[in-house]
């Protein structure tokens, strides 16, 4: 999961490098990109693309496609770190539906801490006037149908090859992207072309390796790493797009990250420690 947030933070930034192009036509190069990369693998290693649970391998890329639609829209509309930060409350959803859907186990004090992770992104709108209310809410959506394509990748472990499940992805962003790109094409220029390579290979990679992550520890543990991405976005966003920050943002940021790494804390195996110094705070 590591790697996984490193690939999708460098793809992050690529996004954002191209951001005077239309979003689905971002989509449709990422997307086109990758799929040469997983039938290659997939070839490689002698593994049938066509996979057993198709139902399920479609509604997986459905879910992806739109929720990376609808996060690119941010990236090219918000401050990069914002964008990222946003999208990181994903685990809050992921582990809802995986409540709901793989009967997973959620303990009452990670209630606690999603408030405290809804309250972050609340302050992040309140202290930074470049966030709209519609951007904020279309990133809220990205994180949902994050959270659905999580818990339709982690009901696919032990059904499916990473590589097949990361291919339909691809094919279902490839198809929809392409559709839309064919009335809303704009020629890349330039660096561009590049740019757009590159966001390809890196969410490549980023998949596979988010995939391996999530079909082989609970989904709610996993994606919860995301965080870690917004270091990296801030970092991208200061460096190479002259982003500010200011101490409001920071502040906001950490509320974001502090709720979902509490929540990582509470599902680590170690974490009964924890979660019995957390209950004795709240009991004073």
């Amino acid at each position: 999961m590591f790697w996984a947030v490193i690939f999708f933070s460098l793809m992050n930034a690529t996004i954002k490098g191209v951001e005077d192009l239309p979003t689905m036509e971002i989509v449709f190069f990422r997307c086109v990109i990758s799929i040469l990369f997983s039938s290659f693998w997939l070839n490689k290693i002698s593994v049938k693309w066509r996979g057993t649970h198709t139902l399920q391998l479609v509604a997986r890329g459905v879910a992806g496609t739109t929720a990376l639609y609808f996060f690119f829209l941010t990236i090219q509309n918000m401050p990069l770190a914002s964008a990222v930060t946003i999208g990181y409350t994903s685990p809050i959803f992921t582990a809802l539906l995986a409540v709901l859907f793989l009967k997973e186990k959620m303990r009452r004090i990670q209630w606690l801490f999603f408030g405290v992770s809804f309250l972050g992104v609340v302050a992040l709108k309140g202290f930074d006037e470049r966030i709209s209310w519609i951007y904020l809410g279309v990133g809220l959506l990205a994180a949902v149908m994050s959270g659905v394509a999580y818990v339709l990748v982690r009901s696919l472990s032990g059904k499916e090859h990473p590589l097949v499940v990361v291919f339909y992805f691809q094919l279902v962003g490839t198809i929809v992207g392409g559709l839309f790109t064919l009335f809303n094409f704009k020629m890349p220029q330039g660096w561009d072309w590049l740019l757009l390579i590159a966001t390809g290979a890196f969410a490549h990679f980023g998949q596979v390796y988010l995939t391996m992550a999530l079909q082989g520890e609970k989904v709610g543990v996993v994606s919860s790493l995301n965080f870690l991405g917004a270091i990296f976005a801030t970092f991208f966003g200061i460096v190479f797009f002259h982003e500010h920050l200011t101490l409001g943002n920071v502040l906001a940021m950490l509320l974001v990250i502090a709720g979902v790494l509490l929540n990582i804390w509470v599902n680590a195996k170690g974490g009964t420690g924890i979660r019995r110094w957390v209950a004795n705070l709240l009991s004073k």
